[in-house]
């Protein structure tokens, strides 16, 4: 095949150029990465975690490394939506790479203000719900916890914005799925999953934690066995899209979650490895479909044989 693959898909009403995307978290607000990466090549671009007022997160020791993996618990500091709107936003205008804005809330009321302030700003592809982050105190996990309650913090959102709404799932749960369809029901346009697994490590010289938090998420290569099976049973309990979350650190972890159902990808801890991930797994994704002579991206798209 000489010609280029047909790499576009559409996430909730947004045409992205290709299907991968940043996770949130992990690529600041995009700037920080702009003499590293062509921003411009990327499917989207997720911004850090944003709530009304600024926040300073946790108190530090509060990223460990582990094996395999990461162990976060920054606390979603972030500068506030007033400090976004006006420091951050008029760069990111200037991309032409989509970006979503992740928000959280510590209450219903949080989420649903945060929600109506920036669905004002037209220049916003959509927004992600965090529903899911494991090292907060307060709001975040609570609500992902439960279908009641993820219905509530959704529909609160979605009564709020018309802008795309995706929802992003956390893994300590029972049941994904069930969690999955209630977000749905409540007005979910695209479903992102996973977030971090909650972990701890230990000095054992000291013998505290290593964090300061005590607990903390559990982030790359370690987690994608878990992130790829929740993925694939989301799948096929939703009707809307599904982005894969977790260890993607290279193409062949990238096309794994798309033959399992996912119709695009976030990549996270693999930018702090690799600053070019993003693009190289692009670039990876194309060359396995010339490779294989496969015109279209939606050929592979949950192509899983069971």
């Amino acid at each position: 095949m000489k010609q280029r693959p047909h790499v576009r898909v559409n996430i909730g009403g947004i045409e992205l150029k290709n299907p991968v995307m940043t996770a949130s978290g992990t690529f600041g607000y995009a700037r920080e990465f702009e003499h590293l990466v062509d921003l411009n090549r990327l499917g989207a671009i997720i911004v850090k975690g944003l709530s009304l007022e600024p926040a300073k997160g946790n108190p530090p020791p509060r990223i460990v490394e582990t094996r395999c993996g990461l162990l976060n618990a920054i606390g979603l500091e972030n500068v506030g939506l007033a400090a976004f709107v006006e420091e951050k936003i008029p760069f990111l205008t200037q991309l032409d790479s989509p970006f979503f804005v992740n928000i959280y809330g510590r209450n219903l009321s949080e989420y649903a203000e945060l929600a109506a302030r920036l669905d004002d700003i037209k220049d916003i592809a959509g927004i992600e719900v965090n529903i899911s982050c494991p090292n907060v105190k307060s709001g975040g996990m609570a609500f992902g916890a439960y279908p009641e309650s993820a219905f509530e913090v959704v529909r609160a959102v979605r009564e709020k914005t018309n802008r795309p709404l995706m929802v992003k799932l956390s893994p300590n749960v029972t049941d994904i799925a069930a969690i999955a369809r209630s977000v749905e029901a409540a007005g979910a346009d695209s479903i992102s999953l996973i977030n971090t697994i909650a972990g701890m490590a230990v000095d054992i010289e000291t013998r505290r934690p290593k964090l300061a938090n005590i607990t903390g998420g559990l982030s790359g290569p370690a987690i994608k066995p878990i992130a790829l099976r929740m993925v694939w049973q989301v799948v096929q309990n939703v009707n809307i899209p599904v982005i894969g979350i977790g260890g993607i650190m290279t193409a062949e972890d990238a096309l794994e979650f798309l033959i399992a159902g996912a119709v695009a990808v976030q990549v996270g801890t693999a930018n702090f490895i690799n600053p070019r991930a993003t693009i190289d797994i692009i670039e990876g994704i194309e060359s396995y479909l010339i490779a294989k002579g496969i015109a279209d991206i939606s050929d592979i798209i949950g192509s899983l044989k069971v």
